[in-house]
């Protein structure tokens, strides 16, 4: 170790979140200090990679960053020894390189600290035995960032030329788009078969429920249209001693009904049979915990359960993982590391999630041998799953320090971490077959219930469903039917991904790491390849085409095996020391050659014509479909001579212009209702001589012009030029500047009267933004309200 006579010790980490909470672990020796994320990157503008120099790539000072990198060199001088105590994953140990680089910090007196919870326990630890950085990490994050800069930059322009501007590709973005492509054509491609069942309501003979009440009940629905939901059917059904059962074999072979006469000819022949029950079998069985959380399962839970976007699930846990304010403890990290794939749990974390289950739970909820989940075969062991630092810290204890969406995700975490430790659930399940003699031969119906006997880790991690149950029966015991009908069913396409879906594919086919799942579906959705509508994931016209361009010339990059291939090459590069300059000219070869041919034979999407089932209504020629900046359209075959056009759906099918009842109110021509690329709306039929335009609301009919702002006379505090006023939105009014879009401030509506009076008084707008934060009471999402104070607990 190298000697130095100043006496400091610097520590580096991401973000002054993260900084406020390890400072208080530290002593006055030390100096904790934010980088604001990576400091040093590609340049935004030019590829900057030597392709022909081993793909020797070009740094600078990243935009904004010369005054923190500055700050940073001062404060280095002044210090002896260095910590980088940036993320623990390939990020992480990237960001610390370029730190050691940009900072021109002497090697002998740098050191590379990791701690997988921002706990007193886990910083002491980490400084205890420092490390150095791991260039094959540092190397395997280069890797990836040059091969995703060559992909990005060599093909985008490409897609500027032959579809549209603006455009861009990704080695692993496309891919992702495809699957939502290919999901989206199966749906449009899927032909739904005809098949019948004959399900049947059946009742002990004691109930007092006949057919009429359970018709009564179905009836007496809220939503006429929907009817009662399947929870309502079978609580009713359990308070009447009822249930529901399926025909399962009709004279001793499986029952299929393609067709209503097949269906008919069953269900005559038992109608007004008896039946009986035929056997009552009963078996115990036990349903285990799910595996702690890694990054995919905490966005799938959080996606499925909360209702968040990946970057939303990922954006929460980086504040619990940073540091909570909680008052008199100060600030402490709450979750551990939250990019990982490894399902892990260390020694110590299993034996304070048991003792928590045995003094506040019950021993019966404690397994005599803590419980261990197999990871997949390239998780990194090293790194833990999702977990609470401190399980004692519940949600409830938690929940004035948090936001309401910390809180939902804490409790998550928690509950999912205390469950996996615990006994399983016990279950009697049981299965009734009723028989009936009828002409057909016997017809067998069978039914299950289950009830729980133990609730083991349901107690914390609640399926949010109830079980449906049998009444008590007994062999040879007559039943009577409260329902007997043949039904008609189609079978359905397969379901469009949600985000949680998605994530699984990815995960699933090794697309992506667990820390680039959020950002791939935020860069699809931004780049509008995909649209999210009611949740599921729906492909454009843009990501279609796109996708077909990319599959016909870029066969490698957009192929699933190979996608996982080059995830795992790169993988090894920090693994297994590979060559990263041999792993991107495995790549490059056939990329270049593919870029090539691309470039000399891919036609222009708008050039590209295919033929439609529609008649121009001006000169009865053919419609075609194109390609345009707003995706795809109808156009008369013999454009130019003919220049009708019309929009169409998703489908294909043609969405024609419709003459309204009202009046343009520039010109008194008829208006037209139409549909744009922005929806529905209102123009006028003497376009282009009158251009008026009207927005329409959900029934069609016209809005009426948005008011122009109010003046409030409060000068914005951001820009020092613009007024604030007050603008509508469709969660209320708001205060904006009326510089905008070249002043994006806003301002809460209940300032109006404290900035006016402050205004009055000279006071405002203050001369530096974190003045005017303090004034709009603009405090950190993780500082939370300081309703309670936590007692203090033994530091970890």
């Amino acid at each position: 170790m190298a000697k130095t006579t100043k006496s400091k010790s610097l520590v580096i980490v991401e973000s002054p979140a993260k900084a406020k909470t390890i400072n208080k672990y530290l002593g006055p020796d030390f100096e904790v200090k934010a980088s604001m994320g990576h400091v040093r990157d590609l340049p935004s503008k030019g590829m900057n990679i030597d392709i022909e120099n081993n793909f020797e790539p070009t740094y600078e000072i990243s935009p904004g960053k010369a005054k923190v990198v500055s700050a940073l060199k001062a404060e280095a001088k002044t210090c002896g020894r260095f910590y980088l105590a940036t993320d623990m994953d390939r990020e992480g140990e990237a960001i610390a390189w370029h730190l050691k680089e940009v900072l021109g910090l002497d090697e002998r007196n740098t050191y590379r600290v990791v701690f997988n919870a921002i706990t007193k326990k886990d910083i002491d630890r980490a400084f205890a035995d420092p490390g150095k950085i791991d260039m094959d990490r540092v190397l395997a994050q280069q890797a990836r960032r040059v091969l995703d800069r060559i992909v990005g930059y060599q093909i985008s322009p490409l897609l500027w030329k032959k579809v549209a501007r603006g455009l861009s590709a990704g080695r692993v973005q496309s891919v992702a788009v495809k699957l939502v492509v290919e999901r989206e054509r199966q749906i449009r491609a899927f032909d739904p078969e005809e098949y019948w069942l004959i399900p049947a309501i059946f009742a002990d003979p004691s109930s007092k429920a006949g057919p009429e009440e359970w018709q009564r009940f179905l009836e007496g629905a809220k939503d006429k249209d929907k009817g009662r939901t399947l929870a309502e059917q079978d609580k009713w059904l359990s308070k009447h001693s009822a249930f529901r059962a399926d025909l399962e074999t009709v004279g001793g072979k499986k029952f299929e009904a393609a067709n209503e006469s097949d269906a008919r000819q069953v269900f005559e022949s038992i109608r007004e049979a008896d039946f009986v029950v035929k056997s009552i079998q009963t078996k115990r069985s036990q349903t285990r915990a799910a595996a702690p959380f890694i990054t995919s399962t905490l966005q799938q839970a959080a996606a499925n359960r909360l209702g968040f976007a990946a970057k939303k699930t990922m954006m929460i846990a980086q504040q619990l993982y940073e540091g909570i304010d909680l008052g008199s403890m100060g600030s402490l990290g709450l979750i551990t590391y939250m990019r990982t794939d490894s399902t892990h749990l260390s020694e110590e974390a299993i034996a304070d999630a048991r003792r928590y289950i045995h003094s506040q739970i019950g021993p019966a909820y404690l397994p005599a041998k803590p419980n261990f989940y197999a990871a997949r075969k390239d998780a990194q062991q090293a790194h833990e799953a999702i977990r609470p630092t401190d399980t004692d810290l519940t949600p409830d204890e938690l929940a004035p320090f948090l936001t309401d969406d910390q809180y939902k995700l804490y409790d998550l975490i928690w509950r999912r971490f205390v469950a996996c430790q615990m006994n399983e659930a016990q279950w009697d399940t049981t299965k009734v077959q009723i028989e009936a003699a009828a002409a057909c031969g016997p017809c067998v119906y069978s039914a299950s219930g289950r009830v729980q006997i133990f609730d083991g880790f349901t107690r914390i991690w609640f399926s949010g469903q109830e079980e449906p149950t049998l009444p008590e029966l007994a062999e040879g015991q007559s039943l009577r039917i409260l329902d007997l009908r043949p039904v008609q069913h189609f079978t359905k396409p397969p379901a469009r991904y949600t985000e949680a879906a998605l994530i699984k594919a990815l995960e699933k086919e090794g697309i992506g790491r667990p820390s680039t799942y959020a950002s791939i579906i935020s860069t699809i959705q931004d780049r509008k390849y995909v649209e999210k509508i009611n949740r599921a994931f729906h492909a454009t016209d843009v990501g279609e085409v796109v996708t077909d361009k990319l599959e016909q010339y870029f066969p490698h990059i957009m192929d699933v095996a190979f996608t996982r291939h080059m995830e795992e090459q790169l993988d090894k590069i920090e693994e297994q020391h590979l060559n990263w300059v041999e792993v991107l000219h495995e790549f490059y070869g056939p990329f270049k050659e593919s870029l090539e041919k691309a470039a000399e034979e891919m036609k222009h999407a708008k050039a590209e014509t295919q033929p439609s089932e529609y008649t121009c209504p001006d000169c009865k020629a053919p419609l075609e479909y194109r390609f345009g900046k707003n995706g795809k359209f109808l156009s008369c075959t013999k454009y130019p001579d003919c220049k009708f056009a019309c929009p169409c759906d998703k489908e294909g099918r043609m969405i024609q212009s419709e003459e309204s009842e009202l009046k343009c109110p520039n010109c008194g021509k008829p208006l037209i209702r139409k549909m744009g690329r922005f929806g529905p709306f209102l123009g006028c039929s003497a376009y282009p001589e009158c251009k008026t335009i009207l927005k329409v609301d959900k029934e069609g009919n016209p809005l009426p012009p948005a008011p122009p702002p109010t003046p409030t006379g409060v000068r914005c505090h951001k820009c020092k030029d613009g007024q604030l006023v007050i603008r509508q939105s469709k969660r209320g009014p708001f205060m904006g500047c009326n510089r905008f879009p070249k002043c994006r401030t806003i301002v809460s509506m209940k300032m109006l009267d404290k900035l006016k009076d402050l205004q009055e008084k000279g006071k405002w707008p203050p001369e530096s933004l974190e003045k005017a934060d303090e004034i709009l009471e603009r405090k950190s999402a993780a500082a939370g309200p300081r309703k309670r104070t936590l007692k203090k607990k033994a530091a970890q």
